[in-house]
């Protein structure tokens, strides 16, 4: 048997103390490290329940209460850390008011869109963190590469990588040192070129784009990638919400939500599946809050009772501020196991199917809205016998939710007028991710929550831009009609086989056919799954290069040559033949808005990621059928180019020059279903009963856990800002797994243990992570929660979800061991 391991660098071991949400004892174990120190001291005083308060601790790492809401005077508190931690100047503490505004610049984090009637204080605490992260006076320059070798900051953690700071200059790598150094400009572009032009194919280079990349870099981006003759797009859409993108289309057309911000303010019910606001986009808890406000009944359907939908302090309401006050959010929390979410939704379908029935019997009015689904839907009939046939006990068993509970939720939904349904990567990063989707948007066109004020589907996306560089064209897989108006614009023919997406480009690195691998910024190494296999694909790389603000994991693991191109951070000014130039970016709800930067560059020596796409695009094709540097000259140009090559963008440059940018066109927004039967499908889908995690319990049998990997609320995607999770009451540290107490004592561990995790595939290789503390907590029975990118090594690249290719990262079998290393 074949052993993939990572291991921890840091060891911190917990005294006996108790955990005050669960009750729970934390008790060391006899084999753990020697150097553990007895840090946390606890004073407990009342009768019942033994309530505990945590002193301030001895050492960094410990578990302590956190029963505060979120938000409030933490977060103003964290901000002033976060702006202190990264030295800032004073003079840049004025990109805070600038940011989220229409004379400013879109924050870097995440996705959420902005308010019409925008407040004055447009950010968030970990918006702050990103702005923080990216105006640092801290520098990165040669001298730190000097001091350095690549394998001395390959041992440094994610966090002290992301605090070097800002890079300065283009650095190569020089193998005889084993360290970078730095490069021209010029020579860097003739770089990448030699080796782009030395490909006997040019499927043997692959292009990854993050999602922080602007509509105007992503377009030019692939535009010069589909001259070069390839679709090769790894993005990171593939590593997240790319379930979404592949099951909406075959329900209601296109792959994108069907709601705005202002519906939020007229939704009845709210439905919240596999999110955790509070760290992942905060803004969005301020339209919760108004929503709860006004009585609105919102449900959270998540493994996890997290903070920021229990309650919420509003850090723009001076008098919650003042007297300690919060806003309830949820109304009702609903926890699923993992995987569990489409056996519920189906659930909820079905008992929405019964109460119809029962409601017809009475001469009652109907709970299916029968005039939308005769008038704009087709497979209903189909899906209805599929209901009927399934069965309770299945549905019970594979969603983990107790028949009252499912029931309760049920006739929530079936007495909601307008409804809207929310949902992140607890619902795509599964096997059956696309069903889960396809399902949701059945359960939604039951009651005709699709294409009305106030309801409707709403994926929320991670990265500030990731659903606009999908619709300017980051597509492995895409439509004929694109690119049929993509050669007609600059007259060419652009490639028609589909290209990689982000798991087959490592497959494809590991085999050999990929050669050289350009990232658009992102952090693709920590990323992505199979930790080991992807450090090995890249590293097979006759050419790595990275375009990027700050140094991580994925420049340290490159290939054979390797380069490192810093560039402009959303909140530099981007001067352009002295005119500032601005970008565009599309918000999770297809608003279109323009961001400009407002401090000066980090250094003299950055290039945007308009010209670095340029350059290597001039240094590989040349400049005789597109004008690369007249492109750069005024990125307007770009948007004209955008404009004729993509639907939906007509005037682009006068509409998103409006305070606010304006909506780009959703069909199924307007009832209109871009489909084969021009109408929305219904989508038939049994409970899968054959699952990596169904075989791995036949063998196992109560042993087998099943993991999801998770943020931190110090982290954004592979970004670590810091070492705590407050809202989950997790200190100065980040190797912890959060387990059900009755699973540990039921395996014989006990909290405050340190295990080893241990995955377990059909593959037969072995995946473990060692070293992480137990944490006992409220988490379904069966289910586990860890951080990623620690955990991504569990997750083999074959486990993909069916029809999309998105890692199971939220779907990992795996057992626990005592852990005996040091």
């Amino acid at each position: 048997m074949t052993t993939i391991t990572q291991r921890a660098s840091v060891l911190i071991q917990l005294p006996n103390c108790t955990h005050p949400r669960t009750g729970l004892v934390y008790t060391p174990a006899s084999t753990v490290s020697p150097y553990a120190s007895a840090f946390p001291i606890f004073e407990q005083y009342g009768q019942h329940g033994r309530k505990t308060i945590l002193s301030k601790p001895a050492a960094k790492g410990h578990i302590a209460p956190y029963d505060h809401a979120a938000a409030g005077w933490g977060a103003v508190k964290q901000v002033a850390i976060n702006l202190v931690r990264e030295k800032v100047s004073g003079v840049n503490y004025k990109t805070l008011f600038k940011q989220n505004q229409p004379d400013g610049f879109d924050c870097p984090g995440c996705a959420w869109p902005d308010p019409v009637h925008r407040s004055t204080f447009g950010f968030c605490e970990n918006g702050v963190k990103a702005v923080a992260a990216e105006t640092t006076s801290k520098r990165a320059g040669p001298d730190l590469f000097a001091r350095y070798k690549v394998a001395e900051l390959m041992a440094q953690s994610d966090y002290e990588l992301e605090q070097h700071g800002r890079l300065t200059d283009p650095l190569v790598y020089d193998s005889a040192t084993d360290t970078y150094v730095p490069i021209a400009w010029s020579d860097a572009f003739a770089l990448i070129g030699r080796h782009l032009r030395a490909q006997d194919d040019p499927d043997r280079a692959a292009f990854y784009t993050s999602g922080r990349t602007s509509n105007e870099a992503a377009f030019l981006y692939q535009l010069f990638v589909r001259m070069y003759g390839t679709n090769n797009f790894p993005d990171c859409s593939n590593m997240c919400h790319e379930p979404t993108s592949r099951g909406l289309p075959t329900t209601v057309g296109i792959g994108k939500g069907t709601v705005t911000l202002e519906d939020f303010e007229h939704a009845d019910t709210l439905l919240i599946f596999g999110q955790n606001p509070a760290t992942n986009h905060p803004r969005m808890l301020g339209e919760l809050r108004a929503c709860s406000k006004r009585g609105a009944t919102i449900v959270s359907i998540n493994p996890l009772r997290e903070r920021g939908l229990e309650r919420f302090t509003d850090p723009q309401a001076p008098l919650e501020m003042l007297t300690n006050g919060s806003t309830p959010i949820s109304s009702m929390f609903v926890q699923p196991k993992l995987g569990g979410d489409f056996a519920l939704i189906k659930g909820v379908a079905k008992r929405l199917l019964e109460l119809d029935d029962e409601a017809r019997a009475a001469d009652a009015p109907r709970l299916v809205d029968i005039a939308f689904i005769e008038s704009h839907t087709s497979g209903y009939d189909a899906f209805c016998a599929d209901l009927r046939a399934e069965s309770w006990q299945d549905i019970l068993a594979e969603s983990g939710v107790p028949r009252e509970k499912l029931e309760h939720l049920a006739r929530i939904y079936a007495t909601g007028k307008r409804v809207i349904a929310t949902w992140g990567m607890g619902l795509t990063q599964h096997k059956h991710a696309v069903a889960t989707i396809q399902m949701l948007s059945n359960l939604m066109m039951m009651r005709g929550n699709i294409g009305r004020p106030g309801a409707g589907l709403c994926p929320v996306r991670g990265h500030s831009n990731v659903q606009g560089d999908r619709t300017v064209g980051i597509e492995e897989k895409p439509t004929q009609a694109f690119l049929d108006r993509l050669g007609k614009a600059f007259n060419f023919e652009p490639p028609r086989r589909h290209g990689y997406d982000a798991v087959e480009t490592i497959k494809a690195m590991l085999d050999g056919h990929v050669r050289v691998f350009v990232g658009l910024g992102g952090n693709f190494a920590a990323a992505a799954p199979d930790t080991p296999r992807t450090y090995q694909a890249l590293r097979s790389c006759a050419l790595t290069v990275h375009v990027t603000t700050k140094l991580n994991r994925s420049h340290l693991v490159h290939g054979k040559d390797a380069l490192i191109l810093p560039t402009l951070g959303r909140t530099e000014i981007d001067l352009q033949q002295g005119v500032s130039q601005g970008v565009t970016v599309e918000d999770s709800m297809s608003m279109v808005h323009m961001s400009y930067g407002i401090v000066r560059p980090a250094s003299p020596d950055l290039l945007s990621e308009v010209a670095i796409v340029a350059g290597m695009a001039k240094a590989t094709l040349g400049s005789a059928h597109v004008p690369w540097d007249w492109y750069v000259d005024d990125y307007a140009r770009i948007r004209d180019a955008i404009e004729l090559s993509i639907a939906g963008f007509d005037d682009y440059n006068a509409r998103v020059a409006a305070p606010g940018g304006f909506h780009l066109k959703v069909a199924s927004r307007e009832r209109e279903w871009i489909t084969a039967t021009g109408k929305a499908q219904f989508v038939v889908n049994a409970i899968d009963r054959d699952t990596p995690i169904h075989r791995a319990r036949a063998r196992y049998g109560d042993r087998l856990l099943v993991l999801m990997t998770m943020r931190s609320h110090d982290q954004y995607n592979t970004t670590i800002y810091g070492m705590d999770d407050r809202y989950r009451g997790v200190f100065g540290m980040r190797r912890v797994v959060f387990a059900n107490p009755l699973d540990l004592a039921m395996i014989g561990l006990a909290a405050g243990q340190w295990v080893d995790i241990t995955s377990v595939w059909d593959d037969g290789i072995e995946r473990r992570a060692d070293r992480f503390m137990l944490v006992a907590y409220d988490i379904p029975r069966g289910c586990l929660g860890a951080y990623y990118p620690e955990t991504n090594p569990l997750v083999p690249l074959d486990s993909v979800a069916n029809g999309a290719g998105t890692p199971t990262s939220k779907s990992i079998p795996v057992l626990l061991t005592l852990s005996t290393g040091q």
